[in-house]
Parts: C-alpha cells; sequence; structure tokens
C-alpha cells in the first residue's frame, strides 16, 4: 500500500497477504467490500499496538473524555465492540 508515496508492506498471515506482498490503490480497490475491511481492521489493529504514537488534539480528548464519561453514568446503554462489528459484516456481506 502507498502511504505518502512510499510502499509500504502488508503483515504476513492476513487473508490479503497470500497474493501480493505490497498493495496499491488499485490492488485493494479490486478486494471485495469485505476484504476492504479486513484489511482497515488489521491495519488499525497495527495502529492501536503504539498508541504512543497516535497524536491527539485536544478537542478529540475531551470527545474521548466526553464518551467515557457517558459511559460511566450508563455502561449498559451502549453495545460491545463485537456485537457492533458482527452488525457491521452482517450488513456488508448482505450489500455484496
Amino acid at each position: 500500500m502507498k502511504v505518502n508515496n512510499e510502499m509500504i508492506e502488508t503483515p504476513k498471515g492476513n487473508e490479503y497477504s497470500h497474493c501480493m506482498s505490497t498493495l496499491t490503490k488499485a490492488d485493494f480497490l479490486s478486494l471485495s467490500v469485505p476484504e476492504r475491511i479486513i484489511l482497515v481492521e488489521d491495519i488499525w489493529d497495527s495502529v492501536s499496538e503504539v498508541p504512543d504514537a497516535v497524536i491527539l488534539t485536544e478537542e478529540q480528548k475531551t470527545e474521548l473524555d466526553r464518551r467515557l464519561d457517558a459511559y460511566h453514568k450508563n455502561p449498559g446503554e451502549g453495545s460491545p465492540w463485537s456485537d457492533v462489528r458482527a452488525r457491521i459484516r452482517s450488513r456488508v456481506c448482505l450489500a455484496s
């Protein structure tokens, strides 16, 4: 995949890495929507492994604090990430 005109290696062992070692925009656009979602999830997981590398603005920090406060006030109101992801995947699979 190209980031700032630089080719980035894809992680090994993922569904999309069996056919390519690097991705171009054309490569990832040729993937199905479910495959692109898996790619994005894998990228996000790699980013979340280094949280100190993610720099947040004051507005983002304020929003995160607001959401955390809302969760603490009513922890049963939201949905677990696993449920949200399953709903999204079922909608994407039905649409494709």
